[in-house]
């Protein structure tokens, strides 16, 4: 235990400090409990559990529920939010509303993020009434949030405004998209969450355009775009140059609204020569689009990325699979490695893909690393000692995944034992005879 001395000083430090908070107090021992009835401000240790960390109250217990959210601190009150959210969205909403117009402004900020998890068009009429918020980040923060619900009255508004700004032009010789992009930004558009003030170097009309496309529901571009599919949208030409603008604002719907078929037709084919599709003009904008999909096909895509393109713009794209990598990425990481071994560079260019292959690699696949564990022939343009490096890089990474398998099967829960022969399996009761 702690000398007692020393309690003030643990106190103060878990008091701030939530991190450190059940470590601190299993330190201080029961007297710290003694002092915090003593001290208002340590008030937070008399609400720990057995274990150091503070408890969340019970489904049936409101009347804790309620003081928790009035006397706690600032990260108790957000824990609370959140599991109450997680169980009970309604009971968390209302809990929020009752002290909303009393919070701190950044700290309102706060609690309506928490609304993310379990977001549904019960939280429309309260998401509505923060548009109208004195802060400009509660603003904004909540207007992202119904623009997630398609159905609400701000994604109608957005969804307006959004298709007077695009249309399909069929005078031409090949249909086209073309943009007329808004001329203002007013009070109502502020209201729904339009930034009117473009950042440095961004012209203020495409600012204010890429803003409403992003934020309108992505169902409404068939209706308005002669019913056609977002692969053939996509694929449509766009008049002016404004094309990068508007693909790079669906790429912004399709990962807010997790829309896996919007996500697919900007991504594009991985063999594709960009790669990225034709609105995802960053890897990190593939990476998002691709974290909308299922695991196995994000996988595939990305293993058809590293096939075609190596491994040089792959990192950020391995992040989002899921881990331990399907089959097909870790096959695609070690033929890629394998290659740029014979192309005679340096290891160390790959490092942190040879990082995240270690941490993520199915260790199954350490048999077939097996055959790079040895110093090849170098060629004569090759980097020199190349060889010997790619070896020694091998084989960290093959004892690594020998180590994890061997983790894994000592953590494995025991296999039932089978019954002896000659057993009979026990049988329920039946009922009594007379």
């Amino acid at each position: 235990a702690a000398p007692p001395e020393a309690l003030p000083a643990l106190l103060d430090a878990a008091r701030g400090r939530t991190d450190l908070r059940p470590a601190a107090l299993r330190f201080a021992g029961p007297r710290a409990l003694w002092l915090a009835r003593l001290n208002p401000d340590w008030r937070f240790a008399l609400r720990a559990t057995h274990g150091g960390g503070t408890s969340a109250p019970a489904p049936d217990d409101p009347d804790r529920t309620r003081r928790l959210w009035q006397e706690g601190l600032f990260a108790e009150r957000v824990a609370l939010l959140t599991a109450l959210r997680s169980r009970a969205p309604a009971a968390a909403r209302a809990l929020l509303a009752a002290t909303w117009a009393t919070e701190r402004a950044e700290d309102r900020l706060m609690f309506l993020d928490s609304l993310r998890a379990g977001l549904g068009p019960d939280d429309e009429p309260f998401l509505e009434q923060a548009l109208a918020d004195r802060s400009r980040n509660v603003r904004a923060t909540a207007a992202e949030l119904l623009s997630a619900l398609p159905d609400s009255a701000l994604a109608g508004r957005m969804a307006l405004r959004a298709a007077a700004c695009v249309a399909v032009d069929r005078t031409r010789d090949v249909p086209m998209i073309v943009v007329e992009a808004p001329h203002e930004c007013d009070a109502g558009m502020e209201r729904d969450g339009v930034v009117a003030k473009a950042p440095a170097g961004r012209g203020e009309r495409s600012w204010w355009l890429g803003q409403l496309v992003e934020a309108a529901p992505l169902g409404c571009w068939s209706r308005r775009l002669g019913g056609r599919t977002p692969r053939e949208i996509v694929a449509l030409p766009v008049a002016d140059g404004w094309q990068g603008e508007l693909h790079a604002a669906w790429c912004r719907a399709a990962v807010r609204q997790r829309n896996a078929a919007w996500s697919r037709a900007l991504l594009g084919e991985p063999s594709a020569p960009e790669a990225g599709g034709p609105g995802a003009v960053s890897l990190a904008e593939r990476a998002q689009l691709l974290g909308t999909l299922p695991a196995a096909e994000r996988a595939e895509w990305v293993a058809g990325f590293i096939e075609t393109h190596g491994l040089s713009e792959a990192f950020q794209l391995l992040g989002v699979c899921a881990v331990p990598w399907a089959a097909p990425v870790g096959r695609a990481v070690v033929d890629a490695l394998n290659i740029a071994r014979d192309a005679g560079s340096y290891p160390w260019s790959f490092s942190g893909v040879m990082g995240l292959a270690e941490r993520c690699l199915d260790p199954s696949e350490a048999g077939r690393l097996d055959a790079l564990l040895a110093v090849p022939d170098e060629p004569e343009d090759a980097s020199p000692g190349a060889g010997s490096y790619w070896a020694e890089a091998f084989q960290r990474l093959v004892t690594t995944l020998r180590l994890r398998a061997t983790l894994l099967t000592e953590l494995a829960p025991p296999a039932a034992e089978p019954a002896p022969a000659g057993s009979v399996e026990p049988t329920a009761p039946g009922p009594a005879r007379r």
